[in-house]
């Protein structure tokens, strides 16, 4: 979760951390400004987490692991701090901790390199925003209050005119991918890895980042991993911003998405008031071998409906709607992928997106 972002003074931010404790809600859509719930019996945690400002915020929550903001009235100048960081989590935040993490973890246990993490997002295509993941170290096993030891960002994407805190300090070749570092003090580090292309999704050992940042200086063996969080930092608008899936283990597995083998990532083309594009949905075989056929599943916002698709085909059942693949594009080779797409009619004034998207 992030607290303070470029001009934003610690002594506010100090202030603004002793209100900031998550509340759980039992409702799958959360509006309240700290509002909380957790997922898949304790497994994860989901936050809304709108610090930074007043504006009005709603997420939906995924029980299958994720959340799409559904409304976002944010407007922060992007030279200040970002609005809010609604986010999925494992791990201890602010007395609020998840079951099965094993988390707060010391970075030198022989245990740490076995974490991993994954996550899924898609994107809308207004708003100012971060994708990224937040990991929290600290110098003791802190289960509550704020970390002092490394804020770890990982930034999948930006839109607009933000940066991290401080100033860049290198570029970095990591989990298959290339990276602006960057490195900036408010009490304590923060260093940002920036991809210098936007992805979508991100599956990686966490101390493939740490180890980096450990060789740089600004982090120590000595200290405890509490929190590995995923989610968006918007300063303007957000609504439309999703994950579609993360995980969080402990015994070094590749974390394929829920669904078994193959994964669905899903981009938002174009949208207006009454309607919306979704394209690509990228369907990838992430298994060892061969897939024959793939079926992608997601949910409509209510009052949605699906007004015409092409690479798939496509029933509805209520809210939840099953994409199959046609006879051309059910086999893909492992690495591979193919993609569908799909037009959409909500109510006027929605700014909604379908959620949730897993495939088998």
């Amino acid at each position: 979760m992030r607290r303070v972002h470029i001009s934003l003074a610690l002594a506010a931010l100090l202030a603004a951390f002793a209100f900031a404790l998550p509340a759980h809600a039992a409702a799958p859509v959360i509006c309240e400004k700290y509002g909380s719930t957790s997922i898949q019996n304790g497994r994860y945690i989901v936050q809304n987490n709108v610090w930074g400002a007043s504006t009005a915020q709603c997420i939906d929550v995924n029980q299958n692991g994720g959340f799409t903001i559904t409304q976002a009235a944010h407007n922060n100048a992007t030279n200040g701090a970002p609005a809010a960081y609604p986010s999925i989590y494992a791990g201890c935040h602010y007395g609020a901790c998840t079951s099965g993490s094993g988390l707060p973890m010391r970075a030198d246990a022989s245990g740490f390199g076995n974490l991993r993490s994954s996550v899924t997002m898609s994107y809308p295509g207004s708003g100012v925003y971060n994708a990224s993941y937040d990991l929290w170290f600290d110098p003791t096993p802190r289960t509550d209050g704020q970390n002092t030891g490394a804020e770890l960002m990982i930034w999948l994407n930006r839109q607009g005119s933000i940066q991290p805190i401080g100033s860049q300090v290198g570029t970095v070749n990591l989990a298959g991918a290339t990276w602006q570092v960057w490195f900036g003090n408010v009490g304590w580090n923060v260093i940002s890895y920036v991809r210098t292309s936007p992805g979508t999704s991100l599956n990686f050992a966490v101390d493939t980042f740490y180890a980096d940042v450990v060789a740089r200086g600004y982090g120590q063996r000595s200290w405890y991993l509490t929190s590995v969080q995923a989610g968006f930092e918007p300063w303007v608008g957000g609504a439309g911003l999703a994950v579609g899936s993360f995980s969080v283990t402990t015994d070094g597995s590749q974390d394929p998405p829920p669904g078994g083998s193959c994964a669905a990532t899903a981009t938002t083309q174009g949208q207006w008031d009454g309607g919306y594009v979704i394209q690509p949905v990228t369907v990838t075989n992430r298994g060892s071998g061969p897939i024959s056929g793939w079926r992608v599943t997601f949910t409509l916002p209510s009052g949605h409906a699906i007004t015409g698709s092409w690479g798939a085909q496509v029933s509805v059942s209520g809210q939840t709607v099953t994409a199959t693949n046609l006879g051309y594009n059910g086999s893909l080779a492992p690495g591979g992928s193919t993609a569908f797409g799909f037009q959409a009619s909500r109510p006027g004034g929605s700014s909604a997106l379908p959620s949730g998207y897993t495939c088998a």
